[in-house]
């Protein structure tokens, strides 16, 4: 029985259950699992003849409002991505809409033509220039990198940008700083309990069928698309997400965002503007993903991000929990985007 009981618990050690949700084991310990939503690698195939490749999916696909019609290939495409709505964004440079092989992949794959990303990396829409240019020579000079390792597009992301030319990345900024989010993408909704999900590439995805259900939320913020199909499949830019927090979250985000919890940090406001819209070189943080708000806070918190602006953040956030980071992101993912901003 106590070899048994022996057996269970190494094989539990690799991963992290949490509120009935399952990750990867965490590194170091500590850290919000769900943020970085690191899948459980699927199991090493037995040895032998491996199982044939699924022929290519050729089917033609579409999208309410655009007469425009991709494969997944073409949708995926790394060196040409699909742009559904070429009238929601100025004309894109090369660089967001082709890249340039083999090493500089299109910026309008990941982070979308209009620039609004998604839960697995960032917003980059209404970026001021200098913070656009200051994170990319610091992806460049090894400052910013993840807290956890296996974060594997923020190793992409530092790959791209030291191949990136400082024309390219200049010709990136511009665009999407000229882009102004000026519509709600991100729905939060407090609740006590959330769908279950899986985890794929960095992003919770709701199960269907026999295996849907839901689960405790927990201490996390479950952010997901808000139809699968358009995210997973279509990579629909107009198409947005719902974050699930905590009961109560945003109102204790408040008090720290807005006052700085009695000295538990500092107040938001000071640096990001009242409204959280941005100041001069400060980004916007309102209504932004709440999954990459409390990864950066704690990116900084672990010294993994660095760099001028990341180096005047760390004693704003080193004092705070992971429930501190929770709450935070829920308010600032709350915040309306005003249609006079300038991001």
């Amino acid at each position: 029985m106590r070899r048994l009981l022996t057996l269970v618990l190494l094989g539990c050690t690799s991963l992290v259950v949490v509120a009935g949700a399952q990750y990867a084991q965490p590194t170091p310990p500590g850290q919000p699992a769900w943020a970085y939503a690191i899948p459980i690698p699927p199991p090493t195939p037995a040895p032998g003849t491996p199982p044939p490749a699924a022929p290519p999916d050729t089917t033609p696909r579409s999208l309410p409002g655009t007469d425009r019609t991709f494969t997944r290939a073409q949708i995926s495409d790394a060196f040409g991505p699909a742009d559904w709505y070429p009238g929601d964004h100025p004309p894109m440079p090369d660089v967001v809409a082709k890249g340039r092989r083999p090493d500089v992949r299109a910026c309008g794959l990941c982070h979308m033509p209009n620039g609004k990303g998604r839960p697995e990396n960032a917003s980059v829409s209404g970026l001021p220039v200098p913070y656009f240019l200051q994170q990319m020579n610091d992806f460049r000079s090894d400052l910013r990198k993840s807290a956890e390792p296996r974060k594997n597009n923020t190793n992409i992301m530092i790959a791209i940008a030291k191949a990136m030319t400082e024309d390219e990345i200049k010709q990136a900024a511009e665009y999407f700083s000229a882009i102004k989010w000026t519509s709600r993408y991100i729905r939060v909704v407090e609740a006590a309990t959330v769908p279950k999900t899986r985890v794929q590439g960095g992003v919770h995805l709701v199960l269907e069928g026999a295996e849907a259900g839901t689960e405790p939320i927990g201490q996390r913020i479950i952010e997901s698309p808000e139809h699968t199909e358009h995210f997973e499949i279509l990579r629909d830019p107009r198409d947005g997400f719902v974050a699930y927090v905590p009961v109560g979250s945003i109102k204790k985000g408040e008090a720290l965002v807005r006052s700085g919890g009695n000295g538990k940090t500092v107040a938001c406001g000071v640096c990001h503007g009242a409204d959280l819209q941005g100041v001069g070189p400060v980004p916007p943080i309102a209504g932004r993903s709440p999954s990459y708000i409390v990864r950066q806070m704690y990116d900084m918190q672990q010294g993994a991000r660095k760099g001028l602006w990341a180096d005047l953040m760390k004693p704003v956030v080193q004092k705070l929990t992971n429930e501190d980071l929770v709450n935070i992101a829920a308010y600032t993912a709350s915040r309306p985007v005003s249609a006079n901003s300038t991001n």
